[in-house]
């Protein structure tokens, strides 16, 4: 898929995309497409640009051209506040209230329905804690307030960045889980990370490097095209073929296109 392509019927679709921050070229002229109903996975190294992408998506970022659309409408409209949730990298939660209290507040603001809050108290499992101050959980259970904030009224799309950092593999597993139970609902998640070994708990792939997708393709193409015991094997391979140090992998689309400056990019 090059730089402008888009496909139909998909939840996010992003042609010749152009950011700038500052002084710094993010990304020049990227586009993907984003199925429905489905885990895409974001993944890549810290600084490579996924969460200035996931901000584009959601329409908090400014962009210096292209494309953004989302559930057919412009990315960022008035009218996707309620269809579009986004879970920051960081906790966005109040931290002198409660978990209750902080997730009765955006319910309100939503107008979701009522046991909306228990429900996704239940579903990050924070039941236990719904009546805990913020600011004496941990830095694991603040993320998941996060989390439990992005899940309020049933959005179609969910952008969530980074949402299992700091949690102990026995959360990350049950999160994981969760967000299989959400796409197969018919919600679409678009998870960053930049831990590999999660890539194979997707659906579909997009591979980034220095803001480069250098590939989009399944968590079993990944691996049989490249011929990698496992994820974080077949990228050092992509990697290698973006450098121009090996042939491409047969069967996975990639890009190669002028490099933009990335030092200092967060995502």
């Amino acid at each position: 898929m090059d730089a402008g392509s888009v496909s139909e019927g998909a939840a996010v679709e992003i042609s010749h995309l152009r950011v700038r921050r500052g002084r710094v070229r993010v990304f020049d002229g990227i586009g993907l497409s984003v199925p429905r109903g489905q885990i895409t996975g974001l993944l890549g190294p810290s600084g490579c640009g996924k969460t200035t992408l996931m901000r584009a998506i959601v329409g908090v970022q400014r962009i210096e051209s292209g494309r953004i659309t989302v559930l057919g409408e412009r990315g960022g409209s008035p009218s996707l506040r309620r269809r579009v949730a986004y879970g920051t990298q960081g906790a966005s939660v109040y931290a002198d209230l409660t978990v209750r209290q902080n997730l009765v507040y955006f319910a309100r603001l939503l107008r979701a329905p009522r046991g909306d809050v228990d429900r996704v108290l239940s579903e990050v499992g924070l039941g236990t804690q719904a009546d805990q101050v913020v600011e004496s959980l941990s830095g694991g259970q603040r993320n998941r307030v996060s989390l439990a904030i992005a899940l309020i009224g049933a959005p179609e799309v969910i952008v969530l960045d980074e949402p299992t950092v700091g949690l102990d593999p026995v959360l990350r597993a049950e999160l994981w889980v969760l967000f299989r139970r959400l796409a197969d609902r018919g919600a679409t998640l678009i998870v960053s990370s930049h831990v590999l070994d999660e890539a194979t708990r997707c659906d579909r792939l997009l591979l980034m490097r220095d803001g480069q997708i250098i590939a989009d393709t399944t968590p079993q193409g990944l691996l049989q095209t490249t011929g990698a015991a496992d994820a974080e094997a077949a990228f050092l391979t992509l990697i290698a073929h973006d450098r121009g140090e090996a042939s491409a992998p047969t069967g996975i689309t990639t890009r190669r296109s002028r490099r933009p400056r990335t030092e200092g990019v967060s995502g």
